[in-house]
């Protein structure tokens, strides 16, 4: 096997392959596959005080699309293309069971050379200063804070956040990184224009790492019945976005250098997909819908994938970070092409004679 451990931050990871958080990760015995499947770290479920967040959960609803967005059936039988949408919710768990849930499920982690990190979902940063310190004191090893949800425009007010602004983000996270010493990672959205910026906010106020980018909301009609697709609109994400995601991280490397960490997020589907996200930034990938959808196996294919696409390139999974990004160039440093793009467009279905007329 080559050598996948990678950094993040002040963390070391035996494999840049992250279980990232969802439905999947609510129970001990999800969060528990999914250290017996590999995963370098596993995000629990995240937590906060909102009584509205936690009813989100009672109100979630998913639904697996096609190319032609119609729905297919859940499972791992769906097509590679699926597109999954969603309306998310948090833990049911309330703070103290959620607490001792993560140090019982950390002991577990730690036996397989795995970090286990906590997450909480800002509703106010009073409560999660407040859950950060408790995530220190019980001994856990890392802290996410999620900013960057994609429910907060639809959501009831207070439940979650979305932040797009770096100067709020600068202070959230200010607030939670001067009130623990374990390393913080801040969990960021992609419906933003700033992703780089949004980062550089949370970095400069002292997070280890910020986790990019975040779903999308979107909406999607059925052609039958003439209403939203789950009745509203709903986060959105799947394979396709993991151009998105690529192009986000090599933006922020290139704004803040090489030294600093990156999680990709949103569009990882397989190993080679980590690969492509680490060649594009990242020095660790999460993975949730993928696993949601088809199994913990996504997660144990991915490591052993990983390690074959490493071991074909005669590289460490840290000989990836970044390669691709640091070859990026403007559209202004290409070569020019002359007429190439006349390869690309169909054929006319107006006559040259025709044509020739009408000049």
């Amino acid at each position: 096997m080559t050598d996948l451990s990678v950094q993040v931050g002040r963390t070391r990871l035996k494999n840049p392959v992250i279980a990232a958080s969802g439905e999947h990760l609510i129970d001990d015995a999800g969060i528990l596959s999914a250290i017996a499947a590999g995963a370098g770290a596993v995000v629990m479920k995240s937590s906060n005080d909102s009584a509205a967040a936690q009813r989100q959960l009672l109100q979630a609803e998913y639904a697996a699309l096609d190319a032609c967005w119609n729905r297919v059936d859940w499972g791992p039988g769906a097509p590679r293309e699926a597109t999954l949408l969603t309306r998310s919710g948090l833990t049911p768990l309330g703070f103290d069971a959620w607490l001792d849930q993560a140090r019982r499920m950390d002991a577990a982690a730690r036996k397989a050379d795995c970090v286990l990190v906590a997450s909480v979902v800002m509703a106010g940063i009073e409560d999660a200063v407040r859950r950060a310190r408790a995530v220190e004191d019980a001994g856990l090893r890392v802290f996410e804070f999620n900013i960057g949800t994609p429910y907060a425009s639809q959501a009831a007010k207070g439940a979650v956040s979305t932040e797009l602004s770096p100067a709020r983000v600068a202070e959230l996270v200010g607030q939670v990184t001067s009130a623990v010493s374990i390393p913080v990672w801040v969990k960021l959205s992609g419906q933003s224009e700033r992703v780089p910026e949004l980062v550089a906010a949370a970095t400069g106020a002292g997070a280890d790492s910020a986790v990019i980018a975040g779903r999308a909301l979107g909406l999607v009609p059925d052609l039958e019945t003439m209403q939203p697709m789950l009745g509203t609109s709903c986060g959105i994400g799947g394979y396709w976005n993991l151009p998105l995601t690529c192009h986000w991280l090599a933006m922020t490397r290139a704004r803040l250098g090489a030294g600093r960490a990156l999680i990709g997020i949103n569009g990882a589907c397989s190993g080679r997909d980590v690969a492509r996200m680490m060649l594009a930034g990242a020095s660790a990938v999460g993975l949730s819908s993928a696993v949601m959808l088809r199994g913990w196996d996504v997660i144990r294919d991915a490591v052993a994938d990983l390690d074959a696409y490493c071991a074909q390139k005669g590289a460490s999974a840290r000989d990836l970070v970044g390669r691709a990004a640091d070859a990026r160039r403007s559209f202004a440093e290409m070569p020019v092409l002359d007429q190439v793009w006349r390869n690309h467009v169909p054929a006319p279905l107006v006559p040259d004679e025709e044509v020739r007329r009408n000049r």
